[in-house]
């Protein structure tokens, strides 16, 4: 650990790493605890990166005898109000997730009740806390870190002495759960929750980070000064602490992103490149412009040292980033060319400029949509496709009680509907009809037909609710099947792994699986989502937009209304999801222009995939 970071820090791969990493260690610590003549205690997270560890957790349980009889467990929080039973509740997610898959005594079990009438919550939270003095207290604490650094549900302002007790929530982090309530007004405004003075009490903690959307609040935990709003601080204090990171999440600690400042490094062409590119933006300074002073004051001299001058320093960097920019004319000609959209309209969000340009090349260009994407469709979007079936049944006279008939049945059942529950067959089928059309509608805008479009919906997602099930053997068997029918010289695939709900991130997963399964796999390209781009720096290939073709992607974005306006799941940026595009191409574009490249109107961005194996 460098001088920099305060707490230890645990970098992996990818999350089936770090899941297996932090399952080991919590196996040690019951088998040594077990072995001192005492009972094993558990401090348990919920949350989509724990899930993983469960996982892990019952496989060892399944495959090399790892018991649960004995072990006692205290969950770290739980919404309220909030019924035990609900599709929302933590007491339910831990049931399904982990507890009912294994040895565990129910008795050993002990979460925090949010079902509880007000005036008794301060007593239930008191014995909570002595339920855990007890057991002995807590000797492996498993968290999670929210966007605010909240760790369980000590939001900004909590203090170091806090306790369990009832708690508001965050405004940010209300908003981060909204996919999980169907909106942020369900999501439930308070919550109990085990205080920062409790989880310090543990003998051993860990906490997890996955996705480069926690990568400023990592840093801002590890390296920055303790603070009240960032509860995640306080583990600094603890002696035994680590952090469990995966690269995205790791990827702003000082020693990754500007390891040079630390300690010596080995400045290879691509932490040149790097290097070069954060020393222009840092110096407000034009990469030909910078200066022999400028890498001195910033730690760089080696850099200057290794290619003999800074204006061959320059002079590297500056070509390296020129010959990423690819026009019209340096894209494929003549290649079968498949688009993967994990959601119905990431394709045009995402890729919609280059897309345009593949098939102005003659390209055969199919796009496979993943998922149905159904889940994300508002219900009033439902109501106003069934009123318009059944008024064209009255108008037009064809099956017109067919019509009246499935109006009355979608209307009843969105009557009784409460927030959270999963949607009938039918109104399910609607809404992917839904999205399905506004696909179609999208790619025709930019040169396809409907023959072009193939839908895939993958059985990990009908779920018809935001918790998928595991990617299984018949969601890669559709993927391969696709690959060999249309044998494609190039695809692309969602990079962007940090969306909502996780989408993005397993059907990434299964095109891996399916590549791994097929001969001579071809070229992938990765591209990122609605919620971020790549950096000039990670891009392999830079592509410019001009106006004209932005304006295009933009109207293919249109077409997918369901989704414009207010989508149902917009994460932490307010803006609608043409308007990040906008934006961020325009960045992309900017960026070069600042490090003193050509400019051009807008960008998108692409990563070349090592080949497997």
């Amino acid at each position: 650990m460098n001088a920099l970071e305060r707490i230890r820090t645990l970098l992996y791969d990818d999350h089936e790493s770090l899941a297996r990493a932090v399952a080991g260690r919590m196996a040690e610590v019951i088998g040594a605890t077990r072995a001192s003549g005492r009972r094993p205690v558990l401090g348990l997270a919920t949350g989509s990166t724990p899930v993983g560890v469960y996982r892990e957790l019952i496989r060892l349980h399944r495959e090399s005898g790892l018991s649960f009889r004995g072990v006692v467990t205290f969950n770290l929080d739980e919404y309220c109000p909030m019924e035990p039973e609900s599709p929302h509740s933590y007491h339910r997610f831990m049931w399904e997730n982990f507890f009912r898959h294994v040895d565990i005594d129910p008795a050993d079990v002990h979460m925090p009740r949010g079902d509880l009438p007000r005036e008794e919550i301060a007593a239930h939270c008191e014995s909570y806390e002595a339920a855990i003095e007890a057991a002995g207290g807590i000797d492996f604490q498993l968290l999670g870190i929210g966007k605010t650094g909240h760790i369980g549900f000590n939001e900004p302002g909590s203090g170091a002495r806090s306790r369990t007790r009832l708690v508001t929530l965050d405004t940010i982090t209300r908003r981060d759960a909204a996919a999980d309530f169907f909106s942020e007004p369900h999501v439930p405004k308070q919550a109990v929750t085990m205080g920062v003075a409790t989880i310090l009490e543990a003998r051993e903690i860990a906490i997890l980070a996955t996705g480069e959307h926690k990568a400023e609040i990592v840093r801002r935990s590890v390296e920055g000064e303790i603070d009240t709003e960032v509860a995640a601080t306080f583990l600094q204090r603890h002696s035994n602490t680590a952090f469990y990171l995966d690269t995205a999440a790791g990827a702003k600690l000082t020693r990754i992103a500007t390891p040079w400042l630390v300690d010596e490094v080995v400045w290879t062409d691509a932490l040149a490149v790097r290097g070069v590119v954060w020393l222009s933006e840092t110096a407000g300074r034009a990469i030909l412009k910078l200066t022999h002073k400028d890498y001195v004051e910033h730690k760089m001299s080696a850099l200057v040292a290794r290619f003999g001058s800074p204006g061959a320093v320059n002079g590297f960097v500056f070509n390296v980033l020129g010959a990423k920019i690819r026009g019209r004319s340096k894209l494929p000609h003549g290649a079968r060319v498949v688009c993967f959209s994990p959601h119905p309209d990431d394709d045009v969000i995402s890729m919609g400029g280059i897309l345009h340009k593949l098939i102005q090349n003659g390209n055969a260009v199919t796009v496979a949509y993943m998922t149905s994407g159904n889940i994300a469709v508002f219900d009033h979007d439902v109501r106003r496709y069934v009123d318009f079936i059944e008024r064209l049944g009255r108008t037009r006279g064809q099956d017109r009680e067919g019509a009246e008939r499935l109006a009355a049945d979608v209307r009843a059942f969105l009557e009784r509907k409460r927030p959270g529950d999963i949607d009938a067959p039918v109104i399910q089928d609607i809404k992917r009809i839904i999205r399905e059309a506004e696909a179609i509608s999208g790619i025709e805008t930019l040169g396809l037909s409907r023959e072009h479009a193939r839908f895939l919906d993958l059985p990990f997602y009908r779920t018809g609710q935001v918790e998928k099930h595991p990617i299984g053997p018949a969601d890669v068997a559709a993927v391969r099947a696709l690959l060999l029918e249309t044998h494609p010289d190039l695809i692309f695939v969602a990079g962007d792994l940090t969306d909502p709900h996780g989408t993005h991130r397993m059907c990434k997963e299964a095109i891996d699986r399916a590549l791994a399964e097929i001969p001579s796999p071809p070229e992938v390209w990765l591209y990122r989502g609605a919620w971020q781009e790549w950096s000039v720096t990670d891009a392999t290939w830079l592509v410019p937009l001009s106006q004209e073709e932005l304006a295009v992607k933009i109207q293919a974005i249109f077409k997918h209304q369901s989704q414009k306006d207010s989508a149902p799941f917009p994460g932490l940026d307010e803006r609608e999801f043409w308007q990040r595009v906008e934006a961020r191409n325009k960045e992309t574009a900017e960026s070069l222009n600042r490090l003193g490249l050509a400019e051009y109107f807008a960008m998108e961005a692409y990563v070349v995939a090592a080949p497997s194996g």
